[in-house]
Formats: C-alpha cells, sequence, structure tokens
C-alpha cells in the first residue's frame, strides 16, 4: 500500500449486498425492521451481525484494494474460520476465552497488490489443533479495504446526489417514500422489470446506497463499457424470511474505484421478473 497516497477505508457491513452469502438460511441476524431494535447497540457496527453454526456457511467479497480487515466476535463459542484470499487460504480462530464486547478483529492484510481481488470466509467450526475448546460459531460483523482515491498531495471532495438530484435520470416507473432512517430523508423505489436510474458524472470512485428488504431481489449495476454487475437485494434477515424484514439505514449496494479523470456513466436496472421485486435507490455519492 503506498502510505502517501489519499488512501480511504470502505465498509461494507453484514447486510449490504455487495457481500454476497451462498446460503442465507445458514445464517441468523436481528431484524433491523422490529420494533425493539437497538442500532446503537457497541457490540457490533449499525447494532447487525450475520451469525452460523453451519460448518461450511461461506461469504464472498470481490474488491480493490492493497489492504483488507475483517472484523467478528471472538469467544468461547467461536470456532475457526477459513480465510481464500485469491489463491491462497488460511485459517484462523476466533475462540477466546471471553466474549467480546465490541467488534474485533478476525483478520487483516495490507500487502496486497493494487487489483482486484476475491476474498471467502468460510465457516470451519471448532479445530482443537488451532487451540479451539468452545463451539462451532462464526460472527461476522464487518469487512473493510482500503482504496486509493487520489495521488499524493491531491485532495478529495466526496459529493452526494440524492435520489431526487436532477442529475439523475430515470426510465420506467419509480415511487418514493420518506423516512428519517434514509440519506436525506427520502427514498425513490421501483417494482418495474429493467426500470432504470443513470448518472454521468466525473470521479476516482462512486458509490451506491440503498435499502435491502426481502421483497427486493435482483439489480445491475453497468459502469461505462465494463461489463454488468448482478447484486442481489434479499436481506434474507429475521430468520424466517419475513417479508417485512428491512434495513432502512444506508446500505453498500456497489463500490466503483481507481476510476481516471474522463467523465463516467453508471447506470443501475431492476430485475423485478415475474415477482415483480423492488429495488429502493437512496443516493449516489463520488469523490
Amino acid at each position: 500500500m503506498d502510505p502517501t497516497a489519499v488512501n480511504v477505508n470502505i465498509t461494507a457491513d453484514d447486510f449490504d449486498t455487495v457481500l454476497v452469502y451462498e446460503d442465507q438460511a445458514q445464517w441468523t441476524t436481528p431484524d433491523p425492521s422490529s420494533r425493539d431494535f437497538d442500532g446503537n447497540d457497541p457490540a457490533y457496527l449499525r447494532g447487525t451481525y450475520h451469525l452460523t453454526e453451519t460448518k461450511g456457511a461461506a461469504v464472498r467479497l470481490n474488491f480493490t484494494g492493497p489492504a483488507l480487515y475483517v472484523y467478528g466476535h471472538k469467544g468461547p463459542r467461536f470456532g475457526s474460520i477459513r480465510i481464500g484470499l485469491d489463491t491462497a487460504t488460511i485459517e484462523v480462530s476466533a475462540y477466546a476465552a471471553s466474549e467480546s464486547t465490541s467488534p474485533t478483529l478476525l483478520y487483516s492484510t495490507s500487502n496486497l497488490t493494487y487489483a482486484r481481488h476475491s476474498l471467502a470466509l468460510t465457516n470451519v467450526g471448532a479445530v482443537s489443533s488451532a487451540g479451539d475448546a468452545g463451539g462451532d460459531a462464526f460472527l461476522l460483523d464487518f469487512i473493510q479495504w482500503t482504496i486509493q482515491a487520489a495521488p499524493a498531495g491531491a485532495t478529495i471532495q466526496n459529493v452526494t446526489y440524492q435520489e431526487d438530484n436532477p442529475a439523475l435520470s430515470y426510465t420506467g416507473e419509480w415511487g418514493h417514500n420518506t423516512s428519517p432512517a434514509f440519506s436525506g430523508g427520502g427514498t425513490t423505489y421501483t417494482n418495474a422489470d429493467r426500470a432504470s436510474a443513470s448518472m454521468r458524472f466525473n470521479g476516482s470512485a462512486i458509490y451506491v446506497l440503498g435499502d435491502i428488504k426481502n421483497d427486493h431481489r435482483i439489480y445491475g449495476i453497468k459502469l461505462d463499457n465494463n461489463p454488468e454487475e448482478f447484486y442481489n437485494g434479499t436481506s434474507g434477515c429475521g430468520g424466517a424470511f419475513g417479508l417485512t424484514c428491512e434495513q432502512q439505514v444506508p446500505i453498500l449496494k456497489y463500490l466503483g474505484s481507481n476510476l481516471d479523470e474522463t467523465e463516467h456513466t453508471i447506470t443501475i436496472t431492476n430485475y423485478a421478473g415475474v415477482n415483480n421485486s423492488f429495488f429502493g435507490a437512496i443516493s449516489i455519492a463520488s469523490w
């Protein structure tokens, strides 16, 4: 990592759709839309976590950057985690005599090439040879990675485009909701198949924020002439996959970085299909 560059840490919370859970049914989570949910619980970022006791349960992330940090919990009920990073694989133990009371670093590396990387976290369960003396659980809180937003000596400015900014152009039918939980107090949403939102911008990075809910499904992001990337907006929370289980606090739905100085175009498309599934776009920000 170049310490002289303008480095920015990106955080993907456990609910963010840039994280892909191979089987959401293998994980339990709190329900952020329930009345008794405490988003300020200091034990977890934003009060949420993904917990599993299923051996082989896995979550994946594709990211670009030279450094990576994985946070969760350690304690007597936790076992080992397999870290697959590109072609390398190691196992780390999350066992400890006492349970974490706040997010705890489980794994980190800061010597990666500035390139596209693939991360896979897999629950191994208790491994006696690794010193695990407890259960088979794995708790993921959030993942951070570092991007270089600008070269040394440069200054950057974060510009946020709320959903009603005229820079955004929409096709198809979209509605509007308001809530203090949403960025800027509002959100634009659609359940129309192939309804889209597009924007032109200049910046070295761009990220899309929105909500996540169990009536959301597949959406696509196309940046310039790059292949369209597909994500799943289903929250999978609430244990029984309840339709109302929603995280309104803005979650990271896409990040593009290491962009050049030319003008760029981003297009977000909802693939509602026969289920008429929803997509909610709250804001887009760029550096």
